[in-house]
């Protein structure tokens, strides 16, 4: 998965700025429209405002930034709505994908003044705000099946030069530490991906950041619901030209064009959650993309002239119920904050 998705000169991410969008292969709520990022700086101005004046310097670090469409958006908004919190940003985008990097700045147009760096890493240390909305989930993760003997993972072997699935001992004691952990008991036959990589990367950005907050959108469960019967295949999936193709048994579309496709699972809410506390955070919120945006609606102008993009965002059932918002904080207490005042529920 890692090969596919990131290797320098055949990775899926690595070859293109960007994936998503109509001419891609999904589509993410940064492709509905800039209403999104507008809606996004509502709650990033709360914030630095939380974090107390004077305004003289705020990072915004943008994880996962592709090539700067969403920071742009934000900027924009921010530019119009905040001047003085514009004047003061600095803006970090952190994407592995050079092709993405090289676009930065023309994306960004006027408000790349406000542009700190443009990397692959996150910053050494940081006061702000991190945002990474839909880059958890394409993380590479560990696949494992439940056997009558016990835990084996799922590796990707090769006959005669074709790609096939087999099945090993686990990697790493980490695997099966993770599930102790969650208390989770797999039954046999159920496969589950188990994503340490994420879990890895929360605790040390949790690391780097002085102060401050993570907001992290994403589609995924809690570890009590991801490791169900109601999951019991697994949720690697792939998509290539907005079709989908899941866990099937054989030989999966992934193997047959590796390179080629976007390969993402769902997200363990409860992992990120423990490991971003294990560092000294403290979750604030955890909700459906439907209600904290609700919350953020009225703070904008005009949106009737938004109802199309609105409802695309909103609707349950697509990215407003399957997209969840995780909001952890840093040295800031417990805030009521603007995304939550609509109502705080997980569907």
């Amino acid at each position: 998965m890692d090969l596919a998705l990131y290797d320098p000169e055949y990775g899926y991410y690595a070859r293109a700025a960007q994936r998503s969008g109509r001419a891609g292969d999904f589509f993410t709520s940064v492709d509905v429209g800039p209403i999104f990022g507008e809606l996004l700086e509502v709650q990033i101005a709360d914030l630095a405002d939380l974090l107390g004046p004077p305004r003289h310097h705020f990072d915004l670090v943008e994880a996962g930034a592709g090539n700067g469409r969403l920071a742009a958006d934000i900027l924009e908004a921010m530019r119009r709505r905040d001047p003085a919190l514009f004047d003061s940003v600095d803006v970090h985008l952190v994407e592995t994908s050079a092709a993405a990097r090289a676009q930065h700045r023309a994306i960004l147009g006027d408000a790349a003044t406000r542009l700190a760096a443009s990397s692959a890493t996150l910053p050494e240390v940081f006061e702000g705000v991190l945002v990474a909305n839909e880059l958890l989930d394409a993380m590479p993760v560990h696949q494992v099946i439940q056997c009558e003997d016990g835990l084996r993972e799922i590796y990707v072997d090769s006959d005669d030069g074709r790609l096939r699935l087999a099945e090993g001992p686990v990697s790493s004691p980490g695997i099966s530490e993770h599930l102790s952990r969650l208390g989770v008991t797999l039954e046999p036959g159920w496969r589950a991906e188990i994503n340490l990589a994420a879990v890895d990367w929360v605790r040390d950005a949790a690391r780097r950041l002085r102060r401050g907050f993570m907001i992290l959108i994403d589609y995924g469960h809690e570890a009590r619901e991801l490791y169900s019967v109601t999951h019991s295949s697994g949720t690697l999936t792939t998509f290539s030209g907005h079709r989908a193709a899941g866990p099937e048994a054989g030989a999966p579309a992934w193997l047959a064009n590796p390179g080629e496709r976007d390969i993402t699972a769902h997200v363990d809410f409860t992992s990120l959650r423990a490991a971003a506390e294990a560092e000294g955070m403290q979750t604030i919120a955890f909700l459906d993309q439907t209600y904290f945006l609700l919350g953020l609606l009225p703070s904008i102008r005009n949106p009737q002239s938004e109802v199309r993009n609105l409802q695309t965002l909103l609707m349950p059932g697509g990215l407003g119920s399957t997209m969840k918002v995780l909001i952890l904080g840093k040295g800031v207490g417990a805030p009521r904050l603007r995304g939550c005042s609509f109502s705080v529920r997980v569907t």
